[in-house]
């Protein structure tokens, strides 16, 4: 209390400061605190304030914006949104990115709806092998191909790079070659059991040693195969002009369904293993049914792995359903294909 009329009376009249001295103090007043704090202020160089010199008007917003608040507004939970905000979750807890579902532009169905099935079918003995003949027409083979993913591409040029290293550029290329004959063979064998009716077992006698082990991988599904219709066989798609080379069409557990018959030298238990094979399945379920030469149609497809080493084989089942989702991503890939030639 002291001290405050002292600075009251110092700032109204600075001429009376001999006054206050002898203004009587008590001893429990401590008049020397005072007498400290005055001779304090007045026997120092008064200092020059910065914030003095700023032009107050011009900033007079600014200056009220900083000194109306006596503690700031911002807390953990506002700084942490406004992270979000600006910045997005930590990368560790960002949810994957779902790509953009896309629909095609040309909405043909996978079953055609104008083509009439004859309701005594000429089925003959043999299976239908119509050749491939050479045309315009983009097959299947190409248009996935040409348009692959970036990462499926990069995954199959490392792989690639990989091979060169170890084999030499040279022995890679004859490995490829290997594993091109190695699928004519066991496809020709596959034929010569279905056209003849013999056993897998009784190929086996006649093939080399590479083409035995799929023969023996393949057997258990043989057993579900029945009603050959056709075998290695060209359709084209009429209305979305493509052709491809269809390895089978039969009766798999008694589903009519596109058969693909592959190698590999490494397990491929699920459907994903296969990457673009029921994209193909798909695509030539679709021609087969858009084409004039068969008068059948087809809503099932089937992938069999098979292995070298005579381990059971892999058959993934398609059933329409799954069909037609493959159908419409296959006809994503050829309106890609389509717009890049």
């Amino acid at each position: 209390l002291v001290r405050m009329k002292f600075l009251q009376l110092l700032s109204r009249k600075p001429g009376k400061l001999g006054m206050l001295f002898q203004i009587p103090f008590s001893q429990n007043q401590f008049p020397y605190l005072c007498l400290a704090t005055s001779s304090s202020r007045y026997s120092k160089k008064k200092k020059v304030n910065g914030y003095e010199q700023v032009d107050q008007e011009k900033y007079k917003n600014l200056v009220y914006s900083v000194t109306s608040y006596k503690t700031s507004a911002q807390t953990p939970e506002t700084i942490l949104e406004e992270d979000n905000l600006l910045y997005g979750p930590p990368d560790k807890h960002r949810p994957p990115v779902k790509a953009e579902t896309k629909t095609p532009k040309n909405c043909i169905p996978l079953i055609n709806p104008n083509k009439k099935i004859p309701l005594l079918s000429t089925e003959s003995n043999l299976p239908m092998k119509i050749p491939l003949q050479k045309m315009k027409m983009p097959s299947v083979t190409r248009i996935l191909q040409q348009t692959m993913s970036p990462q499926q591409a990069f995954y199959l040029e490392r792989w690639k790079q990989k091979m060169i290293q170890e084999l030499g550029k040279d022995g890679f290329e004859e490995y490829t070659k290997n594993l091109f004959l190695q699928g004519e063979l066991f496809h020709t064998a596959l034929e010569s059991i279905f056209l003849s009716k013999e056993t897998a077992t009784e190929a086996q006698r006649e093939e080399d040693v590479t083409t035995s082990g799929f023969l023996s991988s393949v057997q258990h599904v043989l057993e579900d195969v029945s009603e050959v219709k056709a075998l290695e066989s060209a359709v084209q798609h009429e209305t979305l002009q493509y052709l491809g080379l269809v390895d089978c069409v039969a009766k798999y557990r008694g589903q009519l369904c596109v058969i693909d018959w592959k190698t590999s030298e490494k397990p491929k238990p699920f459907l994903k293993n296969t990457f673009d094979n029921p994209l193909q399945v798909a695509a030539y379920i679709g021609a087969i049914n858009h084409d004039a030469n068969y008068d059948f149609q087809v809503s099932c497809g089937l992938i069999v792995v098979a292995y070298k080493d005579g381990s059971p084989a892999h058959p993934h089942f398609m059933d329409p359903t799954l069909c037609s989702h493959y159908w419409s991503k296959w006809l994503l890939r050829l309106e890609e294909y389509m717009d890049k030639n």
